[in-house]
């Protein structure tokens, strides 16, 4: 079985945030990710891994206002210094909080910008951010997020789009996210999608569909593609994104299939 990280953004969600790590470590997972911790101080977090002993696997840049509706920086014209400045700040948690991996969200298409303009300066913030955190040893990740059905307008909603923008960003840091829930609705053929950028996935998350419960609740053959990638020899980490159906210790018997 691959190693599981807790998504503390959606696991363990009827306790505080601070109280989740324990949680995690408890229910047997050694590694955690989440959306967003800047809601935080860095080192309050990095408190609660070591009290935990779990380590941080993953977490976002900022991406601008999500209350307001933002998803992410990145592909925005105008922003570009808003965008270096989320780097910076971004690359100060993943300093304190000894992560290796963080997730750069596209944005959402704005009116009136010829995609032209989108690619060029998506490419060039990828580039950036890719220099910044090569020098703590750090990977970029980038991920297709669907715009049918959970983000509507979501610029990078295409995996062969990313694949192709990670040629062009040129940087070895730069990596595919590959969140397989998303990979269902956008194209399917999963364990081909697998193969096929193995040596671009630099992380994998899951939910079931429809719905984006825990595996087992919908149509994804989870327990295939569980040992699918143990026989690619993929060793990265897999996220557990996903809502529980009811409680998460209750969804969690999926481990053990």
């Amino acid at each position: 079985m691959p190693k599981f990280a807790a998504n503390l953004s959606f696991l363990f969600a009827d306790v505080p945030f601070a109280e989740r790590f324990e949680r995690a470590s408890a229910a047997g997972f050694r590694g955690v990710e989440y959306l967003f911790p800047y809601d935080w101080p860095a080192h309050d977090v990095a408190e609660w891994l070591k009290a935990a002993d779990v380590e941080q696997v993953l977490f976002n840049l900022p991406p601008g206002d999500w209350a307001a509706g933002e998803r992410g920086l990145a592909c925005l014209p105008h922003r570009q210094g808003e965008f270096a400045e989320s780097v910076e700040l971004a690359l100060n948690y993943a300093m304190v909080l000894d992560c290796e991996r963080v997730h750069c969200m596209a944005g959402l298409r704005p009116q009136g910008v010829a995609e032209s303009a989108l690619e060029a300066t998506y490419i060039a913030n990828l580039q950036f951010a890719a220099d910044r955190f090569a020098t703590v040893g750090a990977t970029v990740l980038i991920e297709p997020i669907n715009s049918r059905i959970d983000m509507p307008g979501y610029w990078l909603d295409d995996i062969n789009k990313a694949v192709s923008l990670i040629g062009a960003i040129d940087r070895s840091n730069v990596k595919l996210q590959l969140d397989l829930y998303h990979a269902q609705i956008i194209q399917g053929d999963l364990a081909r999608t697998i193969e096929a950028n193995l040596g671009r996935i630099g992380h994998i998350q899951i939910a079931d569909n429809p719905g984006r419960h825990e595996p087992g609740t919908g149509e994804i053959n989870y327990p295939f593609l569980f040992d699918w990638l143990d026989k690619l020899g993929y060793d990265g980490w897999v996220g557990c994104e996903y809502k529980p159906l009811t409680t998460t210790e209750a969804g969690l018997g999926w481990r053990q299939q």
